[in-house]
């Protein structure tokens, strides 16, 4: 016997996670009568990550609401910016976004990164464990009930994947407080204290170092910083200062 049969209109934002959708961002579905409209919602392709307000026939619901036949439902995007409560904002990327967990740490953000693919049973568990939200493109890994908190990638390009992080959470940035490498903390340094890591031209050409408290590396005014700098004052324009 068929379930309820319910009429799902999605915010243009979130099209793109439901093919059968397009291109009015409409579609009608028949459900079992027992899931939630979270999981139905899920089941029709948008983690619930990305989904703000729910509203049946106007009135705003939970995830936990059970559709009824013939309710109207829409489906509105997550807030900008979001708000992530009960601990300090700080994230988790995995293994896919490399580049973009450099450049959050450029701007001081707290981001744990693994290079390895550790599987999404422990990447849910370390968001949950550290409070961390947790950053994909992997739909199935934000779908786990484990994640403290989590948000699609939308871009493949790190330059707009960094734009949109900026935009939905609004971090406060404290540049070049944190290694690119490992995210530990940053201390001045004097060119005695990492000798050991420069070369002689580098040696003779910069006096003025910091050092990752937690993994020792040295940096300096480099080749890059031009580059870096720029990423850093496109952060900074958009309103994104330490408050």
């Amino acid at each position: 016997m068929n379930g309820p049969e319910i009429h799902v209109e999605f915010a243009p934002e979130l099209r793109l996670f439901v093919p059968r959708a397009r291109p009015t961002g409409t579609t009608r579905t028949t459900t079992d009568g027992v899931s939630t409209l979270g999981h139905v919602v899920e089941s029709l392709g948008v983690p619930l990550t990305e989904v703000g307000a729910l509203l049946v026939d106007g009135r705003e619901v939970p995830p936990a609401h059970v559709p009824a036949d013939g309710e109207s439902v829409t489906v509105r995007a997550v807030a900008h910016p979001q708000r992530v409560p009960g601990a300090p904002l700080r994230f988790l990327l995995d293994v896919h976004l490399g580049t973009l967990a450099r450049r959050l740490r450029l701007l001081g953000v707290d981001t744990a990164y693994e290079s390895a693919d550790i599987g999404d049973p422990a990447l849910a568990a370390l968001s949950a464990a550290e409070k961390r939200v947790m950053l994909s493109r992997d739909r199935g890994l934000l779908r786990r009930r484990e994640l403290w908190a989590g948000a699609y990638v939308y871009s493949t390009r790190p330059e707009e994947q960094l734009h949109d992080v900026l935009d939905r959470f609004r971090p406060e940035l404290r540049p070049w407080t944190r290694c690119t490498a490992c995210n530990g903390l940053l201390k001045d340094a004097s060119k005695t204290e990492v000798a050991d890591q420069l070369k002689g031209g580098t040696e003779r050409s910069y006096d003025v170092f910091a050092q990752c408290t937690a993994c020792g590396r040295a940096y300096w005014k480099g080749a890059h910083h031009e580059q870096l700098e720029a990423i850093v004052e496109r952060a900074l324009s958009r309103g994104t200062q330490p408050g």
